[in-house]
């Protein structure tokens, strides 16, 4: 059989904001990769996606000081039960990409925790 290539976007929250790919998100490139397989081939996306579950994620942002921000996060199960299946507080800071020193956050961003 011949070989399959997907290519596969790394994006920023891919990362640990200094470009390295977190080692757990290999792991989706591959899953993802694997679905592509399928669908190049001609199975029904539809019936994949009739077999998986749908996710509710929500993000809540909270400003954390001048350079970081708390995002109280969950995932909910979609449909009648709304399952909470997991939940997290992630604090993300704001750094330089250069030194990576803490640095306060864009004024754009800091606006939207105003008002």
């Amino acid at each position: 059989m011949s070989r399959f290539v997907w290519p596969a976007r790394v994006y920023w929250e891919d990362t640990d904001g200094g470009g390295v790919v977190y080692y757990a998100n290999y792991l989706r490139f591959l899953e993802r990769a694997r679905t592509e397989w399928l669908r190049a081939r001609g199975h029904s996306q539809a019936t994949l996606a009739a077999e998986a579950d749908l996710l509710l994620v929500s993000c809540e942002a909270e400003l954390d000081g001048a350079a970081s921000v708390v995002f109280k996060q969950q995932i909910h199960r979609s449909g009648e039960s709304g399952e909470l299946l997991a939940e997290a507080s992630v604090r993300v800071a704001c750094v330089s990409a250069t030194s990576f020193r803490p640095r306060r956050l864009p004024p754009a961003l800091s606006r939207e925790f105003s008002g």
